[in-house]
């Protein structure tokens, strides 16, 4: 969604900036390179929230080891998990994780990265990557360049209608509710970021 929107922005911006006197290696160029730098972006942020998950992990298991009695450890746990969970839980419940916690062997110093973290965030990139190219491919098959602008345009309301429709099943909405609504969503937000200068 956020390549799509990010490609989409570009080919707006570009539009609008050259009044349709679209030079087409510049727009895939462009694109292409646009999307790349984010997809780059997006990996190294989704590598710095794993840290900052794993390093809170850590410091929780920390907290209830380092207690000074078993309430204030019960508590670290019970503020780690969600509110709904943590209410729920009875005291017994909570005192056999900690003492289950306090079991584990000790954590590393801190957090580091593992061979799944980086593919993910390699992943991640070229995602958002390669959903540019549905966007960018009418250029490269039609030699009109107003004609691939408005099929491009075309092409990303289908895509944004499909990431909806997708997002609407797992997420226990409508689908065409969803689809439609995350057309009209995309086309705000790509519309703001070309109005604010793309």
């Amino acid at each position: 969604m956020f390549g799509l929107i990010m490609a989409l922005t570009f080919i707006c911006s570009l539009g609008v900036a050259t009044a349709g006197n679209i030079k087409i290696q510049t727009m895939l160029i462009g694109a292409l390179g646009c999307n790349l730098a984010w997809g780059i972006v997006d990996g190294g942020l989704y590598l710095l929230a794993r840290i900052n998950e794993r390093g809170g992990k850590i410091l929780t298991l920390r907290a209830v080891r380092l207690a000074p009695d078993p309430e204030s450890a019960r508590r670290v746990i019970a503020d780690a998990l969600p509110p709904e969970l943590a209410a729920i839980l009875p005291p017994e419940q909570l005192e056999l994780m900690r003492q289950n916690l306090r079991q584990l062997p000790e954590p590393p110093p801190g957090p580091g990265l593992t061979k799944r973290d980086w593919t993910g965030a390699l992943n991640l990139c070229l995602l958002s990557f390669l959903s540019t190219f549905p966007v960018v491919i009418p250029f490269l098959f039609l030699s009109d360049a107003r004609l691939a602008l408005r099929v491009s345009y075309a092409v990303a309301i289908v895509m944004l209608f499909c990431c909806g429709y997708v997002f609407g099943i797992h997420s226990g909405l409508r689908p065409w509710a969803a689809g439609l609504s995350m057309v009209a969503f995309g086309s705000a937000l790509v519309g703001v970021a070309v109005a604010l200068g793309g």
